[in-house]
């Protein structure tokens, strides 16, 4: 499909390249190294209900139900080659996880609905529009008291990390990556609405520098 018909990045930038994603993050990236990092960030409590936000193959959402069986894990992403995928990884797992063909800017869920929003490598794939809708649909989701945790691009911790991350960029794409470089995240969680909105960690690669992220959502909201 040409790119101008398309309202998403695969997660490899071409579609091709989408049933070798699993062996390429193996081979080339910390992977499951920094999604066990962003599940211990978590910290989800027992029988939560958990959203994994652009869950590409269901690595976090089946590592997630295996960490915490009891929890009742949802999972979207609008690439249906990939979801293919993440459906027969979890057949193999053998846990149960409920998938939604649905983009990250409209949730197909109610009102105040998960515990913790997760999402591994999905914002930089995203215009900053986009981004914007994805977090305020993942507050609006979430539970008065509840969390968002993300792993992404982050700034550069220094020059070869900047070098690094400028391949991914010509991969990529410079429209959604450049804000992740320039650290904005936390400064788009806070529009959506949340506190307490920060990088906590960062993670080098030999893509660049991975960061994590958290936000709460006020104990004192609605839905």
């Amino acid at each position: 499909m040409p790119p101008a018909q398309r309202d998403y990045i695969p997660a490899l930038r071409f579609g091709w390249l989408t049933p070798v994603y699993d062996l390429t993050m193996h081979l080339t990236m910390r992977d499951p190294f920094f999604k066990l990092q962003l599940l211990k960030q978590a910290d989800t409590p027992s029988d939560a209900d958990v959203l994994d936000l652009g869950c590409g193959t269901a690595t976090l959402s089946i590592l997630a139900k295996q960490q915490n069986p009891l929890a009742r894990v949802s999972a979207v992403d609008i690439d249906s080659k990939i979801l293919d995928i993440a459906c027969r990884k979890t057949a193999l797992a053998d846990v149960d996880i409920d998938f939604h063909k649905a983009s990250v800017g409209e949730l197909p869920f109610p009102d105040a609905s998960f515990d913790r929003v997760l999402s591994c490598l999905v914002f930089h794939h995203l215009d900053r529009d986009t981004k914007l809708a994805a977090l305020e649909q993942s507050y609006r989701v979430l539970k008065p008291g509840g969390e968002i945790h993300i792993a992404d691009w982050g700034p550069p911790t220094g020059p070869l990390m900047r070098i690094a991350y400028l391949s991914l960029q010509l991969l990529d794409g410079f429209a959604t990556t450049t804000d992740n470089a320039k650290g904005i995240i936390p400064q788009l969680m806070k529009g959506a609405g949340f506190i307490d909105a920060r990088q906590t960690k960062h993670i080098n690669t030999c893509f660049g520098t991975m960061a994590l992220y958290s936000g709460t959502k006020s104990a004192q909201e609605r839905g």
